[in-house]
């Protein structure tokens, strides 16, 4: 059985998406993001950076003690070689994988995430900060796009990439952008979306947030005030 700690949020749908694709067993243990739930010391002991998701898998690869995990992309990798299943075996299949995942992580959903919040939760609007994040997300909208000219998925087969990319490119419209700007990326986000795990990962998330609601100022304050004392004190 493996405890996923976890809101329904981009990272946090990465890992249903791949949980619901392997039909490993599962429990959701929800950590309010907006109530400052990751600061408790139960979560920061599995997972010392503060943001979820993070995994207890308690019967892990190799057998022995409860096996904890956080980040997104290293619980991606780590439940991946755990069932075989959407990380290749031989190295360049694997490598492929892994130089998109990575890309994720770095580029495609940092900028997102700076994105959201400049355009949607800061208290104050820059125009030159949204203006940035909105046209580097639309670069890596167009990286993306380029990629899926000639292919399905974004790596050889579907794969724990497509898993991590996809669930930071289902809030288009609030980061400003245009599916159909996007055609070969466009096509590929209904191919993910109509998967029958997706649609099972989602209403996962539903149930524990049904319909999100305006941001209050404190939980912007627990969201974007966090310095290194945060949750210390």
């Amino acid at each position: 059985m493996i405890d996923l700690h976890y809101w329904p949020t981009p990272n946090g749908h990465k890992i249903t998406l791949l949980l619901e694709e392997t039909g490993l067993p599962y429990t959701i243990h929800p950590v309010n993001i907006g109530t400052g739930e990751q600061f408790r010391p139960d979560f920061l002991a599995i997972a010392p950076n503060n943001r979820m998701p993070a995994i207890v898998d308690h019967d892990p690869i190799g057998g022995g003690e409860p096996i904890s995990i956080f980040e997104s992309g290293a619980i991606l990798i780590y439940l991946a070689e755990k069932t075989g299943r959407f990380l290749p075996a031989d190295a360049r299949g694997r490598f492929e994988v892994l130089q998109w995942l990575m890309w994720q992580m770095g580029g495609l959903g940092p900028m997102a995430g700076q994105n959201h919040h400049f355009a949607r939760y800061a208290p104050e609007k820059i125009p030159y900060a949204v203006d940035r994040y909105v046209k580097e997300t639309n670069r890596l909208y167009g990286v993306l796009d380029r990629r899926l000219a000639d292919r399905q998925f974004v790596a050889g087969d579907h794969s724990i990439a497509d898993m991590a990319a996809y669930p930071w490119i289902v809030p288009f419209e609030a980061q400003g952008q245009r599916l159909e700007d996007f055609p070969n990326l466009h096509r590929w986000f209904d191919t993910i979306a109509a998967r029958p795990a997706t649609q099972a990962a989602y209403a996962r998330g539903a149930e524990i947030q049904p319909a999100p609601a305006p941001m209050t100022d404190e939980q912007r304050r627990v969201l974007f005030g966090q310095d290194a004392t945060t949750g210390t004190r």
